[in-house]
């Protein structure tokens, strides 16, 4: 089913449709609920504005397809001349490679490289291989459900998910995988975990046994690219819970009343002579 078929029904499920269908598509996404957390009118502001991507969300997309998805991976990607662009010859080669991208992302030679030891590192660590290798699991499948509570269409897209044994595992990268735990505080992974996992307890009808954080460091350490397999604690999932239930009670609040606050209060650090 695609997306327009989604939102003209609402249809509750788990759908095969592309990344850009399900961004556009219906449905409260976590990211969604972490805008609605700063402000509600970041909900909205959100559906106007135009986005674009940086680089640095590219590299995440690509290694997140390398190691989910590698047959699919030449089709979204192209490596680009293993050369500079200071001559003219060399601009010559980057102009006719570009002018073939057809939609595709470049890479340099040395991204590439990079991708394929990151990827090499992940398989060595015998959990994270053991977790890519488990029968029935399937990337980035689209997952809606209503919220019993607030009534409200919910999705989530989970990068890696093995029904029959009801694990998901999420990959993520950092600059310091010593200190994930703070990504985990700053982007709200908490969220992510206590969201995804209720959302697809509701439409399979079955708990998840486990949810796995697979971490990838971007930044070589003793000559590897660091691999840590996280399972946050249930309290923290607790929490977590009971904060994504009070932001779609909100948004849900909005929807009713047609009201979307979005002035914030700033705390101003005291200056020091």
């Amino acid at each position: 089913m695609s997306a327009v078929a989604i939102a003209a029904n609402e249809a509750t499920g788990v759908y095969d449709i592309p990344n850009e269908a399900y961004h556009s598509g219906p449905g409260i996404s976590k990211s969604q609920l972490d805008l609605a957390h700063q402000a509600p009118a970041l909900l909205q502001w959100a559906r106007q504005a135009p986005r674009s991507y940086s680089g640095a969300a590219h590299a995440g997309s690509a290694i997140h397809t390398l190691l989910l998805e590698p047959t699919e991976f030449d089709q979204r990607y192209a490596v680009g001349p293993d050369c500079g662009r200071r001559s003219n010859a060399d601009k010559a080669r980057w102009a006719e490679f570009e002018a073939q991208l057809d939609g595709r992302i470049a890479l340099t030679l040395e991204e590439r490289e990079t991708l394929e030891e990151m990827r090499q590192s992940v398989l060595a660590h015998p959990e994270a291989a053991a977790l890519l290798q488990l029968r029935s699991g399937v990337a980035e499948r689209s997952v809606y459900w209503r919220d019993v509570e607030t009534g409200l269409l919910c999705r989530c897209r989970p990068d890696w998910w093995a029904p029959m044994y009801r694990v998901v595992a999420d990959v993520k990268t950092t600059d310091d995988i010593s200190k994930f735990h703070w990504s985990v505080r700053d982007y709200r992974y908490d969220v992510q975990e206590a969201f995804y996992s209720d959302g697809l307890a509701e439409v399979t009808g079955e708990p998840l046994d486990a949810f796995l954080f697979l971490v990838v460091g971007k930044r070589r350490e003793m000559g590897r690219y660091p691999v840590r397999v996280f399972e946050l604690d249930r309290d923290a999932i607790e929490r977590a819970r009971a904060e994504y239930r009070a932001d779609l009670a909100m948004i849900a609040s909005c929807e009713r009343t047609g009201d979307w606050p979005g002035v914030q209060k700033l705390s101003v650090p005291a200056r020091y002579n």
